[in-house]
């Protein structure tokens, strides 16, 4: 998980989405071997080896060849996105070059990633080449090709394909880097990127279970329409809507077009059809397949995302506010955590420890002792879901000590604790039952009166069975703490609701002279 206050998703939604393609064509190939004749393999398959009057095996020649280069595909993959690619960020640092900033590499570090990345492209066109020459093999015959020169076709089209992923790898990178650089400024464009990347990863995922259980009605026109013509149309919509749009001010579609608005709205609806014209118009009609679908984002796509942003203009609005709002919120919360360095409170507490022995201040030091204890709790333990119980123990027995320190000089305390020995490790919610012990030593003791705390932790039956009872000590005159006794317990109680729904059992009982709480948990 990358570090700050917002995970983008880029990367493991991609790789999602990578992997669903891959099993959906490996379960397109394999379905037809369960309802399909040998005939209608041939029909499918097989009309160039029934022309040149050869014999046709679906296994041999289709079903083994793709499942061999798909698998070969995917494991690149995994190797180029799990290894090569982490290795290559690892080595990235930031140098100073004047007043600015420089990204630095490692040659050597350079020269390993691009000497993996030519060995898997290699190794990936001759799976091409391979997987070819089975599928079309009559081909190779009638045209005279040799193996090497399927090679080389592999050779090429592998490459084609590898660099385009490079570029395509290096704008995501660069992307991610400068939208975590400020997490704070961009966490509304890092809301937007996960909310993008989860529509299209559910878009393809959806298409490419329908391409390969041919469940589209007419194949080739549905695959031009679904997978390149609809994308850089939602693409366009959404550069539209949280790009273009929220600086153009008000007026009319096409009035107030100067500037930035205009400028964006013409790079973004060209910009989208480059990649997927490059994967499907030939070289003599590039250009004029460029036009005509820049034309078509620009006079089709354009006031159909108008009407939208018109529709839900203040929405939209309201939710960037409302991000960017929480990002500032995370922002402070993380501030004021990071004031508090825990290595540097240690240090002053083990200081304060070595200084209380050497005065022969035993008790001060075993105060200190068990302050740095629990303090380690609550900066390591307690923002997980759960614990063991051993750890919440200690918490409690750290806390009563503390509190018999304090209250030692005082004979009309009375405080006893009993907790079973060997108590199983069962995992419960950090923090449930220190607030009940808390609130007994808060309102049951006085160094005045007499008082008593008995607290009792038990287990039965797999259950966890805490008891408490402290006398009752009612504050007096404007006392501020007399007003928020009751917060802790409040918040004890809906998280029980909420972690624990029925498989907890509470009572509490209060007169003039006593607090009695009794509390049962199912782990």
């Amino acid at each position: 998980m990358e570090p700050g206050l917002y995970h983008i998703r880029w990367r493991s939604q991609e790789f999602l989405l990578v992997t669903i393609l891959i099993l959906t064509a490996i379960a397109g190939f394999i379905r037809p071997i369960f309802g399909m004749s040998p005939d209608q393999f041939v029909g499918m398959y097989g009309a160039l080896f029934t022309d040149a009057h050869m014999e046709f095996d679906y296994y041999r020649n289709v079903l083994f060849p793709h499942l061999g280069f798909l698998t070969l595909l995917y494991g690149c993959y995994c190797w180029i996105n799990l290894y090569i690619i982490p290795y290559f960020l690892r080595g990235l640092t930031e140098r100073r070059a004047g007043p600015a900033f420089r990204l630095a590499m490692p040659p050597g570090r350079i020269v390993w990633c691009l000497l993996n990345i030519f060995l898997l492209t290699a190794i990936m066109g001759f799976g091409w080449a391979d997987a070819w020459s089975y599928l079309n093999y009559p081909t190779m015959i009638n045209n005279h090709l040799t193996g090497a020169m399927v090679t080389g076709m592999g050779l090429q089209h592998i490459t084609g394909w590898v660099i385009g992923y490079v570029l395509y790898v290096a704008i995501r990178e660069v992307a991610i880097r400068r939208m975590q650089h400020d997490q704070l400024k961009n966490a509304h464009w890092i809301a937007l990127v996960n909310q993008v990347g989860a529509f299209f990863l559910i878009y393809y995922a959806l298409g490419s279970v329908l391409l390969n259980f041919d469940l589209f009605l007419n194949v080739e026109l549905a695959f031009k329409f679904y997978f390149i013509i609809l994308p850089p149309a939602f693409l366009t919509i959404y550069t539209n809507l949280y790009w273009v749009f929220p600086i153009k001010g008000k007026g009319q579609l096409w009035q107030g077009w100067r500037g930035r608005p205009r400028q964006r709205l013409l790079l973004s609806t060209a910009c989208w059809q480059i990649p997927f014209l490059l994967y499907t118009a030939d070289n003599q009609v590039l250009i004029l397949a460029a036009i005509f679908f820049w034309a078509a984002q620009l006079f089709i796509t354009t006031p159909v995302s108008w009407l939208i942003w018109r529709a839900r203009k203040d929405k939209l609005l309201q939710v960037q506010g409302l991000q960017t709002a929480l990002g500032q919120s995370e922002a402070d919360l993380q501030f004021l955590r990071s004031q508090i360095n825990p290595h540097f409170l240690f240090n002053v507490l083990n200081t304060l420890y070595g200084t209380a022995l050497q005065e022969r201040a035993p008790r001060t030091a075993e105060g200190v002792q068990k302050l740095g204890d629990m303090m380690r709790f609550m900066l390591h333990e307690n923002h997980l879901s759960q614990i063991p119980m051993s750890k919440e123990i200690e918490y409690l027995r750290n806390y009563i000590v503390l509190q018999e320190l304090r209250t030692e000089s005082a004979e009309s305390i009375n405080i006893e604790t009993i907790i079973d020995e060997n108590f199983p490790d069962y995992p419960i919610a950090p923090m449930l039952l220190i607030p009940f012990v808390e609130n007994g030593f808060k309102h049951g003791i006085s160094l005045r009166e007499p008082s008593w705390i008995k607290l009792q932790l038990r287990h039965e039956g797999g259950r966890i069975l805490f008891e408490m009872r402290n006398s009752i000590h009612l504050r007096k005159g404007e006392d501020p703490e007399k007003i928020r006794s009751g917060i802790g317990l409040k918040n004890v109680l809906h998280r029980l609701k909420l972690l624990y729904p029925n498989r907890h059992e509470f009572y509490m009982h209060q007169d003039e002279k006593e607090f009695f709480v009794q509390l049962s948990i199912q782990p």
